[in-house]
């Protein structure tokens, strides 16, 4: 396959980018990801950050009252970004090495989003 013929994240991403505030409550944002049904939003901090439904889930597991959460309490920051121009193939590599299941799509700032559910999809 030529690269001229390879799939990069451009033509995968998930947009518009679904964001939300640092200081949106948790409550909030998993409301936002059910009704848009997808598992993370953007939290536009420096640095970059997310909120995913892993991180609200390991909130819960460690006894933490959710209804009293704010997104900045539980959102993983130092987040590591894609190209909208990375081949597939290579998001899938750094989803496995980082073991991570969403990767913002940075092209001077966000441009969307890509998930595992996107690569597997793509992939398969």
């Amino acid at each position: 396959m030529s690269s001229d013929e390879r799939t990069v994240v451009e033509d995968v991403m998930s947009t518009p980018l679904e964001t939300v505030s640092a200081d949106a409550t948790v409550m909030e944002a998993t409301q936002r990801m059910r009704e848009t049904e997808i598992n993370a939003l953007v939290v536009r901090t420096s640095p970059r950050a997310i909120i995913s439904s892993t991180d609200v889930l390991d909130a819960v597991a460690e006894g933490q009252d959710v209804t009293e959460l704010v997104v900045s309490d539980v959102m993983t920051t130092d987040v590591e970004t894609a190209a909208p121009d990375l081949y597939m193939e290579e998001v899938a590599a750094m989803m496995t090495t980082y073991g991570i299941k969403h990767l913002p799509v940075v092209d001077d700032d966000y441009v969307g989003m890509i998930s595992s559910t996107d690569v597997t999809a793509h992939l398969s």
